[in-house]
């Protein structure tokens, strides 16, 4: 494990990635008010890939009034713009992200008019393609709005006893959602129809949900409490049968994350340990042990770009953490193989001409006027045989 530095400390309510044209990217945090004298505030702070640490200080903040409360959970749309979030007096607001590298950072607030005072949401969520918006009550209130328009696509009063946590698919379909009663349910989310509930024994519950990213296998990862054990089942999102399920984070688990590209799934306990999936394997690539010293894990997210993890807890804060998995390939490494491979191919090729007859078949030898001319890729200026190709004339 390798942490880097400039992580934000105090009390921290959740947190979020906030991925800016050019892959610019921003860390949001709700800081907890800490008495009278300092209110809760949103606060936008600038990632380093290189160090893989936040900046000292916040780019931006917004102070909020005391009859708002603390942070309750925060949502950023896919496109890096607006922020969501929901507070513990009931209610959410919606913040626009204004600026970019060369221009200062400022945040805009406005009214989410189908969710002002509607209680403690405890989880929010957008769809992958951000069309569509999802919360999830304290009083078991499920939602799905349309975005930006807000129209209401499902408004459920009792969907559960309480919300627990959800997560829409890849293709944005389903949505699934569960209950602190360890329930769990699937939506369709173009209707807002129910669709299943999953299976599970008398003495399970289900409490957290991913579905899997990687656009090839439809799965959905649960965690499933059974008595003092916690495993993460798989379960078949064609069929919604489960499929199988493996023991990982060896303890109570108070949050889950899966990456963008869907390569890693990542646990949380409440006693601040953390663990990383590799999905393919089903195997722990990753363990930092104790990242926030006996506290739960309230945050847990993926960087939308490098193998990195934000964490947060109201005692330790904010923690950025540098993966101990394989680096992906850049893309500009991708180019970079791709024109060595060209290169010697075409090196391979300029010898084999230089050295083989039977190439051309032509029974003459090797300086024969008849033998076709070759033009090499990086041609001689002074050369007459410009209308000449590798294998013999080309039309002009």
């Amino acid at each position: 494990m390798e942490n880097g530095g400039g992580s934000p400390q105090g009390p921290i309510t959740c947190g979020s990635w906030i991925r800016r044209p050019e892959n610019f990217i921003l860390v949001a945090l709700g800081r907890s008010r800490r008495g009278d004298s300092t209110p809760s505030m949103l606060e936008i702070f600038s990632f380093d890939p290189k160090t893989a640490s936040l900046s000292g200080s916040p780019l931006t903040t917004y102070s909020l009034e005391q009859e708002d409360g603390d942070f309750a959970s925060i949502a950023v749309h896919p496109s890096g713009d607006d922020i969501v979030c929901s507070f513990t007096s009931g209610g959410c607001k919606v913040f626009e992200l204004y600026g970019g590298r060369e221009t200062k950072m400022k945040l805009m607030v406005k009214e989410l008019p189908p969710l002002n005072g509607v209680g403690r949401q405890n989880c929010i969520t957008f769809s992958v393609d951000g069309s569509k918006i999802a919360t999830g009550g304290e009083d078991g209130h499920l939602r799905i709005l349309d975005w930006p328009s807000f129209r209401v696509i499902l408004d459920e009063p009792r969907a559960h006893k309480s919300v627990w946590d959800m997560d829409f698919s890849l293709d944005s379909e389903y949505l699934a959602s569960t209950s602190t009663d360890g329930s769990a349910r699937i939506w369709k989310t173009e209707d807002g129809v129910p669709l299943t509930t999953l299976s599970r024994n008398s003495d399970e519950r289900i409490e957290l949900c991913r579905f899997s990213k990687d656009g090839t296998k439809p799965f959905l990862f649960c965690t499933v409490q059974k008595g003092d054990k916690t495993v993460t089942g798989v379960w078949d999102i064609s069929t919604w049968n489960k499929i199988g399920h493996k023991r990982l984070l060896k303890k109570p688990v108070s949050i889950m994350s899966i990456s963008h590209d869907g390569k890693y799934l990542a646990l949380g306990s409440k006693d601040g340990d953390i663990c990383v999936v590799e999905v393919k394997k089903m195997e722990i690539s990753h363990y930092s042990k104790r990242l926030h010293l006996g506290t739960r894990i309230a945050t847990l997210e993926f960087c939308p770009v490098e193998r990195v993890v934000l964490t947060t807890s109201l005692e330790w804060g904010a923690v950025i953490t540098k993966l101990g998995v394989p680096a992906d390939w850049k893309e500009w490494q991708i180019y970079l193989v791709l024109l060595g491979l060209f290169l010697a191919s075409a090196v391979a090729f300029y010898l084999f001409f230089e050295n083989s007859d039977s190439f051309w078949n032509f029974p003459l030898g090797r300086d024969q006027l008849a033998r076709p001319k070759f033009t090499p890729i990086l041609k001689d200026g002074q050369s007459s045989d410009d209308n000449w190709g590798p294998f013999g004339p080309v039309d002009m």
